[in-house]
């Protein structure tokens, strides 16, 4: 049986100094991973992390945590099959927010604290896709908005951390978004200065005057831990926390060296590239590596694979791949200091194909319509707006439409899962009669909805999908020649 590697401090060496609201399974293979190796070196040890679950599923969590001394296994599978465990321990604390909201506040309020850091979803910034803002509407949001409200969201909660600090003098601290958004500092801003000035547009304009948001680009691929997982975290390491986390051995973290009068961890003493500008290693990772990855999802399990590493050695999904990133998607993209684009294409293929990560086809399609909103409609918008062809683009939009009909080619049930469930489902309902009416959706596609370039373009690609199947489609589009558009 194979060692752990144990971690070279112990709880009481730590104090914590970061709060991190979404505690998943990536920011404990990533964030949670580098401010473990920089403990382990000695260093920094007054910036553990709070972890903080506002829904009720992160119950799940709390107790894991909790039952293993707040410790968890991370194991990293490499592509020639090495297996490398390290239990981690810089979660120090959690915190159930449902469980006791002002426990949450005071710990937002705590002078220690200088960083909160999100990982909460490309949907979970609130923003609509018709508008461009900030949704007050929302449930939970306008719940929040009320006079005297006990805070349930992380815009409630964060904001009144906020407003305690001010109140107390005390210096606010950095907000720091880890999600898969271009421009996620942006993105955090807009949605908690938006959240704050609805409910006190004296502490919306203070927030605004005073809090950093860095932007991030994050990368790792972790999937969902399951029974195959926690299987191997046992037999291989005799691992029996409730909870491991498996993932690649490809890490990265590109960081705006942006942050408030605490200060921030030093990451790059651990492997964090810390920069001025993040914007062109965002826009490379989640237009090449995020769209491929919504590419392979959809046309992946309609051509009947499950798992990411089955779809991503199939000869047509790799042309696929080859192709929509470099005739379309890299098109796209600022130039990005030292890097090799062709290079880290090939590499994303690779790092696809690893047989041991076991990342499946479902994962990549949770949430599909935040994540090809967030991560494919760009490249549709800009590469429309550049006259160039966007047929690879949008049979991707095409393949999700087919997908969320929630059945395969052979007739299996699909299990779709989607924060939007019921927009999806009417634009399915709609298509039934004209496959253009799912194009159409403002709601699921903003101002492309109205742009005949687009429209035409998806139901000439969902046509084939319906009358010829995922591998005809595939087979059309790898062969076509580029198409100019204007």
């Amino acid at each position: 049986m194979s060692a752990i590697a144990q971690p070279g401090y112990v709880r009481n060496d730590l104090t914590v100094g970061i709060v991190h609201f979404g505690v998943g399974n990536f920011h404990r293979s990533h964030q949670a991973m580098y401010l473990d190796r920089l403990f382990t070196a000695g260093v920094g040890r007054d910036w553990a992390i709070c972890g903080v679950g506002v829904l009720p599923p992160d119950a799940a969590m709390r107790d894991a945590l909790v039952s293993n001394d707040m410790r968890y296994t991370l194991i990293e599978r490499h592509p020639d099959g090495a297996a490398i465990a390290r239990s981690i321990a810089s979660i120090a604390e959690y915190l159930f927010a449902p469980d006791d909201p002002e426990a949450v506040l005071e710990k937002l309020a705590d002078p220690a604290v200088r960083v909160v850091s999100l990982t909460i979803t490309e949907g979970g910034y609130n923003i609509s896709e018709v508008t461009g803002e900030f949704d007050l509407a929302s449930p939970g949001v306008a719940a929040d908005l009320q006079p005297g409200a006990e805070p349930q969201t992380v815009f409630g909660l964060v904001t009144e951390g906020l407003r305690r600090r001010r109140d107390r003098g005390i210096a606010p601290f950095t907000v720091m978004s880890c999600d898969n958004l271009q421009g996620n500092g942006i993105v955090a801003e807009k949605a908690f200065t938006a959240f704050a000035r609805a409910q006190d547009a004296e502490l919306g304009a203070w927030i605004a005057a005073s809090v950093p948001f860095p932007s991030s680009m994050v990368d790792r691929i972790t999937p969902v831990t399951g029974a195959e997982e926690r299987r191997f975290a046992a037999d291989e390491f005799g691992a029996r926390d409730a909870w491991p986390v498996v993932s690649e051995g490809f890490v990265q973290w590109v960081l705006e060296d942006r942050f408030g009068p605490g200060g921030r961890p030093p990451l790059e003493q651990v492997g964090v590239q810390l920069v001025d500008d993040v914007v062109p290693f965002e826009k490379m990772k989640l237009r090449l590596l995020n769209a491929s990855h919504q590419a392979l999802a959809y046309f992946g399990y309609l051509a009947g694979h499950r798992f990411v590493h089955e779809a991503a050695t199939d000869p047509l999904l790799v042309a696929l791949l080859e192709r929509f990133m470099a005739d379309e998607a890299e098109p796209t993209l600022d130039p990005v200091p030292g890097v090799d684009l062709a290079a880290y294409e090939r590499g994303l293929i690779e790092r696809f194909a690893n047989p041991y990560v076991r990342d499946t086809l479902l994962r990549l399609a949770t949430d599909a319509s935040d994540r090809i909103a967030t991560f494919v409609l760009p490249i549709v918008r800009d590469r429309i707006a550049a006259g160039a062809s966007i047929a690879l683009s949008v049979a991707v939009v095409a393949s999700w439409a087919v997908f969320a009909r929630g059945v395969d080619e052979s007739g299996a049930a699909i299990d779709v899962a989607d924060r939007q469930a019921d927009v999806v489902a009417a634009a399915v309902e709609d298509a039934a009669g004209d496959p253009a009416a799912f194009a159409s959706q403002q709601r699921l596609f903003g101002d492309l909805a109205a742009d005949p370039l687009f429209v035409e373009a998806f139901t000439e690609a969902y046509g084939v999908l319906r009358e010829s199947g995922a591998r005809a489609a595939l087979t059309s589009l790898v062969d076509a020649p580029g198409i100019v558009v204007r």
